[in-house]
């Protein structure tokens, strides 16, 4: 396998990405789709692309419902009756968002180091059940030496890697994006009395997010947030989701977790923030691949990552949030 070169920089007119000629055996990634009016998403929604014909929503509505519903019922199942094995639901849920990512990635010729980065990536995400933040950090440090290491001689000793420093740094950054932030769900997890109960309220504000923006941006969206990264996205989207998840962070904070409604309120406020900055960040990272979809396994949805890329580092600023002020 020969390396290629780094996507181009999108395009200063449209920020349509435009990506190289792939390596020979690399099927061609699919061209960026033209930017919708804004106001068809809210905050916390999908990156933006062509919308199918009667959905402001740019989505399979049915669709996406019933798959959202089915794995929202399935979570909460896991987390009230068998909380420990919500590790491992999630554990798999990591692991394949990583391998959508770098399978992305090696499409668009940036040659990140799979076996490691996917093995390793579990590392970090599961070791943080026995040995904590510590097991966390020890885990990270080491799989990112592991892929420098496998990145510098995957052709040999003979040859010289070209695109090294590109390549090895999104393989870094692809670890810290997936498996670190997902294992601050694992460390809310494992706080004792409530841990599950953190994690659900955590989960229900950004479904909150979520929804809030959706429907504000269907109904209200005019004013574009940030047009040249994600079109759809709205400011009267974003203010839906302020609403919503600080309704939801009242209750929940109050009824499931017994403790101060303003918390609530931060937690809302705090998880909107990150959960719309996440979903700008996949948006450019789908847009410089020239992609609409990290996958296709949720119909509706896309890929898991699709799924995940606003909960990442909702996961992490909960932990951080409740780990505080509880």
């Amino acid at each position: 396998m020969s390396d290629g070169t780094i996507v181009a920089e999108k395009a200063a007119a449209t920020g349509a990405a435009r990506p190289q000629p792939p390596a020979e055996g690399i099927s061609e990634p699919t061209p960026a789709p033209a930017p919708a009016p804004a106001g068809a998403s809210g905050a916390a929604g999908g990156a933006g692309g062509a919308e199918p014909r009667g959905s402001r929503a740019g989505r399979n509505l049915p669709a996406a419902l019933a798959v959202g519903t089915t794995l929202g019922v399935l979570c909460i199942a896991v987390l009230l009756f068998v909380p420990k094995v919500f590790i491992g639901v999630a554990g798999v849920a990591v692991g394949i968002a990583t391998w959508e990512v770098a399978k992305r990635l090696r499409e668009a010729d940036v040659l990140v180091p799979r076996t490691p980065l996917i093995v390793g990536g579990q590392a970090v995400f599961w070791l943080g059940w026995p040995f904590g933040p510590g097991g966390v950090t020890g885990a990270f440090a080491a799989t990112a030496l592991v892929c420098m290491v496998w990145r510098l001689f995957d052709h040999g000793l003979r040859t010289a890697p070209r695109n090294f420093l590109r390549d090895t740094a999104i393989t870094v950054f692809t670890l810290a994006w997936i498996p670190l932030l997902a294992s601050f769900a694992v460390l809310l997890l494992l706080e004792e009395p409530d841990g599950n109960l953190r994690v659900l309220t955590f989960m229900i504000l950004v479904v909150c997010s979520d929804v809030g923006g959706y429907v504000a941006g269907v109904l209200f969206g005019r004013h574009p947030m940030v047009p040249s990264i994600s079109p759809k996205k709205s400011w009267e989207g974003f203010c839906g989701s302020l609403v919503f998840a600080i309704i939801g962070g009242l209750l929940t904070v109050t009824l499931l977790l017994e403790a101060n409604s303003m918390i609530g309120v931060v937690l809302g406020i705090g998880l909107v923030v990150v959960a719309t900055l996440g979903d700008l960040v996949e948006s450019q990272i789908k847009r410089e691949l020239g992609i609409k979809d990290m996958g296709t396994m949720l119909p509706g949805h896309g890929g898991i990552m699709d799924r995940l890329d606003s909960m990442l580092p909702s996961a992490f600023v909960s932990w951080l949030v409740l780990s505080t002020l509880l």
